[in-house]
């Protein structure tokens, strides 16, 4: 059986409507659509060149108001 060949297109941004129709109509080869969000999700998923580190800040002025 013949390998399918696959296509990635990768934005910052994020994709039309369209674009995504068009990627996803019946006769067009595999195209997989990653965007700004995506793209983000995996790099922190995978540890792709960044550290995730979460802080809170406590706003005491607020809670002495109460």
């Amino acid at each position: 059986m013949p390998r399918q060949s696959r296509r990635i297109l990768i934005t910052t941004g994020s994709f039309t409507k369209e674009a995504i129709k068009e990627a996803t109509r019946d006769g067009v080869p595999l195209i997989n659509l990653v965007d700004g969000n995506l793209l983000c999700d995996k790099m922190k998923e995978l540890k792709l060149g960044i550290d995730v580190e979460e802080t809170v800040d406590i706003k005491k002025d607020w809670f002495d108001s109460l």
